[in-house]
């Protein structure tokens, strides 16, 4: 696990210090990172989503997606509710740009590769899980508070509608009615129909191949990104680095623990691995959308663009820091 781990963190380094150096020399231009993070929402993801369901139905593995999806909104409630006590210090308009940076991580760049890395397909399922109430409340909830405007039509439509959702109800529902649907034989084996693993190989081998994108065209795309940002202002910046610890390892602790207190009373269990999933998630640097929300509502966009550049160093260090300690965890 740990040569696994460090791989993928130098890989992830490596990546972005090349998207970060292409970004700097313009070879490539930062505002490229757009262009790509439409490619990895709404394509790569999407493939990778969709395709981690292609495997025979599993009851436990069911059960841990369950308590997981619970979870999931239990720990972003929580952080809505008490996310606010780490900025009580700042204004108003501060505070809640903070606060939406701590909840919300950057799960697309770095928590589904480093999952896929680490855990295969039965992590992407988890992740999978665990992202559909962090979607609906980060087009919600996190465009509600940064925008201080009711929620439109538009947002419910990016909530529900979009790739991601879409392809996760769709392979999720695959793989819990499988044993219902239409079977082929093939080779003397009967398959669902929708088992395209089996049954389409000529279209579940191109989704593998978008699925396999995610990983460097997201740290590609972060790099790009940083390279816009100063890293001296940063690093001057206490605000930022009180954020990068409070964001990298004070919520996944904090995450850690009260997922173990749930666990020891016997309510909501789940796997090691589930654990490490959720761990990841909410271990993450700030989401991009977030980000994007600052710039669009000038919702202290200075500070959001620092913070990502910190937390992002953090996050290298931390993340695979927090998965050694929890596989000493009972």
């Amino acid at each position: 696990m740990f040569l696994n781990i460090l791989s993928v963190m130098f890989s992830s380094i490596f990546i972005m210090l090349l998207g970060f150096f292409m970004g700097r020399t313009n070879r490539l231009k930062s505002s490229f990172s757009t262009q790509l993070s439409e490619i990895i929402l709404c394509v790569s993801i999407p493939a990778l989503s969709f395709n981690a369901f292609m495997l025979d139905f599993d009851k436990k593995i069911f059960i841990n997606g369950i308590n997981i999806l619970i979870l999931s909104f239990l720990i972003h409630f929580f952080f809505m509710a008490f996310g606010g006590f780490f900025y009580k210090k700042y204004n108003s308009s501060e505070q809640t740009t903070l606060k939406m940076m701590s909840i919300f991580g950057g799960v697309t760049v770095f928590g589904i590769p480093i999952v896929q890395a680490l855990y295969g397909n039965i992590g992407i399922i988890y992740t999978s899980i665990f992202c559909i109430p962090y979607r609906i409340l980060l087009y919600s909830y996190g465009f509600i508070k940064m925008s201080e405007i009711k929620i439109s039509k538009k947002n419910i439509h990016t909530m529900f509608l979009n790739p991601v959702i879409i392809s996760t109800f769709l392979g999720l529902t695959i793989w819990i009615f499988q044993k219902y649907l239409p079977t082929i034989n093939i080779n003397g084996t009967n398959f669902p129909i929708l088992r395209i693993d089996k049954t389409a190989i000529w279209l579940y081998q191109p989704l593998t191949f978008l699925a396999k994108l995610c990983s460097p065209l997201a740290w590609l795309a972060a790099g790009l990104k940083l390279s816009e940002i100063s890293i001296k202002k940063s690093l001057k910046d206490v605000t930022v680095w009180y954020f990068s610890i409070v964001k990298t390892l004070v919520v996944p602790i904090l995450t850690c623990t009260l997922v173990e207190i749930i666990n020891y009373f016997g309510y909501l269990n789940i796997s090691k691995v589930g654990l490490g999933v959720i761990i990841i998630m909410m271990g993450t640097p700030t989401a991009s959308v977030i980000i994007a929300y600052s710039f669009k509502f000038n919702k202290d966009p200075a500070i959001t663009s620092r913070c990502s550049f910190l937390s992002t160093v953090f996050s290298l260090f931390t993340i695979p820091l927090l998965i050694l300690v929890m596989q000493y965890l009972k």
